[in-house]
């Protein structure tokens, strides 16, 4: 449904699209696995979740943590590419309990999940520099990261506002 075609979905305001990722954090006693879920109109990180193996039970948490904070019960895209963990059952099960519409790549092509990847680049680029000790650790410095990202990190593409600064005067101009 994200992919270039008569079929393309665009989001046009907050909560009409999410893309989705999993990315590694080398922690100095091992890795951590960050999954993320990521509005694709406002850029805000909605859902996020660090656990300690890749599976499909952490990636779920991120995504029931995006549902719970949603302010709208419009049509929902989710959007991410064919991992394991989003071609599970319980996964596609959490989608059809709330209506949600599933997209997803091809095939492994990161360029049609570019905007998640893109996420998890400037959370590790410019945030996660160095290796946090454990898993405790890991969690506190990315909810730490994830509050900078959404509140005081102006975007290019968002006219230099925060992507909490675009998800909100959406709704500012609902209720006006």
């Amino acid at each position: 449904l994200l992919k270039p075609g008569p079929e393309q979905v665009t989001a046009l305001e907050p909560e009409q699209v999410w893309v989705a990722d999993i990315t590694y954090l080398p922690l100095r006693s091992g890795t951590a696995y960050l999954s993320l879920v990521t509005d694709a109109c406002s850029r805000k990180i909605v859902g996020y979740h660090v656990g300690e193996n890749l599976q499909t039970e952490n990636v779920v948490k991120a995504f029931r943590q995006a549902l719970r904070r949603r302010k709208t019960t419009g049509p929902l895209v989710h959007h991410s590419d064919r991992g394991l963990q989003y071609c599970s059952v319980l996964y596609q099960s959490v989608h059809e309990r709330n209506g949600i519409t599933c997209s997803m790549t091809d095939g492994y092509d990161c360029y049609q999940n570019a905007l998640a990847e893109r996420i998890n680049g400037i959370l590790k680029n410019e945030f996660l520099l160095s290796r946090p000790a454990d898993l405790a650790q890991a969690r506190e410095i990315v909810k730490e990261s994830v509050a900078i990202y959404n509140h005081e990190r102006p975007h290019l593409a968002l006219k230099y506002k925060t992507p909490d600064d675009v998800h909100q005067a959406f709704y500012r101009q609902k209720t006006v």
